[in-house]
């Protein structure tokens, strides 16, 4: 890698491998993500040729992160989030307590302590937003209810992340880690504190963003449409986007992500939001590109040589043991099959948080090296079979469908075709 220009070279390099990576992906009937993810591997530390600048990478794959999560809030109004609050709100808890669980009982068989082992179930439980919103926008899913109650899941577990962040710190210390800085001897009383300080500059970050965003933000851009200038436009989009997500996560304590998806969705019914979406578009598809190129830098295919095992049932958790949980939870809820299936497969794939959360395990001396590299042999695996995972969803959504169909055409009092039956029975689109 060029040491003089690693912002240009991680740049170029990232998008040129990623394009070969996923054109060749595609041409084999595979999803392009692998591509993007085999690109990152190509340009890791960890095989030979061409080593990519990894802190470069990440930071062009936070921006990724932040445009997409601008680009679902302007899909979303508040109404709407708060609509699949009685869903998403315990769903996302349980569920991202199920996984801890389930995390932290294997990493015990391994002979890890209570505290390394809850930290690594807690880096299983938390999906990825990007993955979720290209898979949901490839599907033209955005929009649906179903699409709904997944957004809000994932943004009560970016709330969770946030505040696992602060109390980690905190408890470091109790069970044997070793916290640094203000919080290195917090005490119960003080953690309750810290915690509730959290909560709290969330809650006004919410209350001052609703109201006030609402009104300023689209004034501003109608001002800036004005003046008939594409790339001014494209600017303050891009501008606000950005500047929100920077301030909210340095004044609020809340995560770049969470602060641009407020910004998003304070442009939501300003008439100013399609042509927004429109706008940074292709900034977003290149930012995600990356976010996968990075990730697969960060890859070391030795894990799988040496800890096969462990890698397998760290993958059956994210992909099978999460999915089961929330399937249950959306029934007790009494869902639609649509939106069971959808938010099974949403969740089956963990990403960007579930490495923030390992590197701040290992910094507290409370999570081993090894929890990292299955926790990101994990990241790399459910991100590559989401896809699949989201076809074999659809698929037992439209069979649910086509039973419910056959089942009240030959309900009594329904028209009676016997010859025909099959030819009406509505097929589910793809």
């Amino acid at each position: 890698m060029d040491a003089a220009h690693p912002l240009i070279a991680t740049i170029g390099l990232g998008l040129l491998y990623a394009l070969v990576g996923g054109t060749v992906a595609a041409l084999i009937r595979l999803p392009p993500i692998v591509g993007y993810l085999a690109a990152g591997i190509m340009l890791g530390p960890h095989t030979p040729g061409i080593v990519g600048d990894q802190a470069t990478a990440l930071e062009l794959a936070e921006l990724g992160v932040i445009l997409l999560m601008f680009g679902v809030g302007l899909h979303f109004s508040p109404a709407e989030l708060l609509a699949v609050r009685r869903v998403a709100l315990p769903g996302a808890i349980v569920q991202m307590g199920t996984a801890t669980v389930l995390g932290a009982l294997v990493a015990r068989l391994w002979g890890w302590s209570w505290p390394a082992a809850v930290v690594f179930g807690l880096t299983l439980s938390v999906a990825s937003t990007v993955v979720l919103l290209r898979a949901l926008t490839e599907r033209n899913l955005l929009g649906t209810p179903e699409s709904h109650i997944a957004v809000g899941w994932l943004v009560v577990e970016d709330i969770a992340v946030v505040v696992a962040l602060v109390v980690l710190p905190g408890i470091a210390g109790f069970f044997g880690g070793s916290p640094a800085g203000a919080l290195a001897r917090m005490d119960i009383e003080q953690l309750g504190i810290a915690l509730a300080l959290v909560l709290g500059k969330f809650v006004l970050f919410a209350a001052l963003m609703v109201p006030l965003g609402r009104r300023i933000v689209p004034w501003a851009l109608v001002m800036v449409a004005h003046l008939k200038s594409r790339e001014l436009f494209t600017l303050a989009v891009l501008g606000m986007a950005l500047g929100i997500a920077y301030v909210s996560a340095k004044v609020f304590g809340v995560s770049f992500a969470l602060g641009a998806f407020f910004a998003g969705m304070v442009m939501h019914g300003s008439g100013m939001a399609t042509r927004a979406a429109e706008q940074s578009l292709p900034f977003r598809d290149a930012f995600a590109v990356l976010f996968f190129v990075a990730v697969g830098m960060m890859f070391d295919p030795a894990v799988l040589i040496e800890r096969p095992g462990a890698v397998l049932a760290t993958l059956a958790i994210v992909v099978v043991g999460k999915s089961l949980a929330a399937i249950v939870i959306m029934a007790l809820f009494r869902q639609s099959r649509a939106a069971v299936w959808t938010v099974a497969a949403a969740l089956a794939q963990v990403g960007e948080f579930s490495l923030v959360l390992a590197e701040q395990g290992i910094a507290l001396g409370l999570l081993p090296v090894e929890g990292r590299d299955l926790a990101l042999s994990a990241v790399l695996f459910s991100i590559a079979l989401n896809p699949l995972a989201f076809l074999f969803g659809r698929w037992m959504a439209g069979r649910g469908a086509s039973a419910a169909c056959v089942e009240t055409q030959g309900a009594p009092g329904s028209p009676a075709e016997p010859a025909r039956s099959s030819d009406t029975v509505s097929t589910p689109s793809r």
